[in-house]
């Protein structure tokens, strides 16, 4: 039988849903408040966890970064008599198993625990070794999401899809599928589809026979070929060509193909990974993609997430870039100073991770000699951004707060009495400032704060939990 955690501050749903469970052989406990509920996971380890959303010290759906983070996290049923459509996206998004709607029947409420448990117990029994996270570096909780889906398609075959802004490592994370795979014995063979010719494209993915065409001296066999019993990996295959599509959707289907010249039938029995960093579902909706051809590639979907919402990624990753750089230079490794984590973490990276790498080397180059690298080693570039995209915050923040809250001048200087707080401590003071005022007139309306604050969902309940604000 199951341990289960109830986290609900009313005390009749408690004690209705004890006596549910006890009936049924499990083991049960109850926590009223997300503290007692942060307390009650660390303390012990559960299969199931019934979470209310409003509870008396926050959301209880900010609760579930730091469940998934857990090394055996429990499958989440939200139980609550919140009908907020956006909260059930992001909740399903953060991997719940169900979101029922207070009052639930018995009924209602057995059947969804016994096929979470049922799914549990097939899970435990069958789980599969961890993959090798090879040149992965991180510890956030949108990291390890990322590894987990990882891992379920290195086991599996099916065709995958990867989504993730550029930068991101995406052909990293499709090689890290292949060499945890059945099929790591075979090629991983990239495709570059944004690099792709229309004149060329089907001799570089079907090759050609000799003499097919003027310049095709020899017989050569395509990239479809070479990745027999190994892995094809198409690159931005949102890039592919239109008139290509069809024919590598019957390829896709069939696993067979004709080379250019050729008149037989050629096979090659390859796993896809493909990648992109557009919106192919819009893209098939307007017809600059095949709505069919996408059905087929994202049979399993893996998203990638943006370095700016890895939590404290940044710092490992500045560390093990300007090691390796250090050795390739083969000079002794540079400490690196605080001022240079804070400029990074500012920094919003629409280069992502690869945008990080390329700073951190030109800052190891700007270094030299010197022992340790400074805020001054970073390249200006980056600097003035970030000062500029702070001021620009804080000139908004100043407007919007209004005259009354700001300090009055005389003759251009700020009064001797003003506390002048940190950059930091003002940041966090006029972040959770404008958070409120977010909430006091879009309180009713998800989708309008998020749209005009430019937040993501998981961002923005992300930040409420940091400054202990609830909706």
């Amino acid at each position: 039988m199951g341990n289960v955690l109830i986290i609900d501050d009313d005390n009749e749903i408690c004690e209705t849903m004890h006596s549910l469970l006890l009936r049924q052989h499990h083991s049960c406990r109850s926590a009223h408040t997300i503290g007692e509920g942060k307390q009650a996971l660390d303390q012990e380890s559960f299969d199931i966890l019934f979470l209310d959303v409003s509870l008396p010290d926050g959301n209880g759906l900010t609760l579930l970064q730091d469940i998934a983070a857990l090394p055996d996290a429990p499958e989440v049923i939200i139980l609550t008599g919140q009908g907020d459509p956006d909260g059930a996206e992001l909740a399903i998004k953060g991997g719940v198993w169900d979101y029922l709607l207070k009052p639930s029947s018995v009924r209602e409420i057995n059947l969804t625990l016994s096929r979470a448990m049922r799914y549990r117990e097939e899970k435990l029994g069958n789980r599969k070794a961890e993959v090798s996270t090879g040149k992965i570096i991180g510890k956030s909780s949108e990291i390890k999401d990322a590894l987990k889906q990882i891992a379920i398609a290195a086991h599996s075959d099916v065709n995958v899809l990867i989504t993730g802004e550029t930068g991101t490592g995406k052909e990293i994370f499709s090689k890290l599928i292949h060499e945890n795979s059945k099929r790591q014995e075979g090629d991983f063979v990239v495709v570059d589809c944004a690099s792709l010719t229309e004149s060329l494209v089907e001799s570089i993915l079907f090759g050609h026979r000799k003499g097919a065409f003027t310049g095709a001296h020899d017989t050569r066999a395509g990239l479809i070929k070479l990745a027999d019993n190994g892995t094809l990996f198409l690159d931005e295959v949102g890039e592919m060509p239109m008139n290509m599509q069809k024919s590598f959707l019957r390829v896709l289907q069939e696993k067979t193909f004709r080379a250019v010249g050729d008149s037989k039938e050629q096979s090659s029995n390859f796993r896809l990974i493909a990648a992109t960093n557009k919106d192919l579902d819009q893209m098939a909706r307007q017809g600059t993609f095949r709505e069919d051809l996408l059905y087929r590639i994202k049979a399993m979907i893996i998203h990638l997430p943006p370095l700016r919402l890895r939590a404290g990624d940044i710092r490992l990753l500045t560390d093990h870039q300007a090691n390796l750089i250090c050795k390739q230079l083969n000079i002794p490794a540079k400490t690196i100073s605080e001022g240079v984590y804070e400029l990074l973490e500012q920094y919003s990276w629409p280069g992502n991770v690869r945008e990080l790498f390329n700073m951190v080397e030109r800052a190891v180059a700007s270094a030299g000699n010197e022992k340790q690298l400074f805020a001054a080693h970073l390249p200006s570039s980056l600097r003035i951004k970030v000062t500029r995209d702070q001021l620009s915050q804080q000139n908004k923040e100043e407007l919007s707060a209004g005259p009354e809250t700001a300090p009055v001048r005389k003759n251009g200087q700020l009064p001797m009495e003003t506390e002048i707080l940190s950059l930091k401590e003002y940041k966090n003071q006029l972040e959770k400032e404008y958070l409120l005022m977010l909430i006091d007139k879009y309180s009713n309306s998800i989708p309008d704060l998020l749209q005009v604050s430019g937040l993501s969902r998981s961002h923005f309940y992300s930040l409420l939990k940091k400054h202990d604000l609830v909706l």
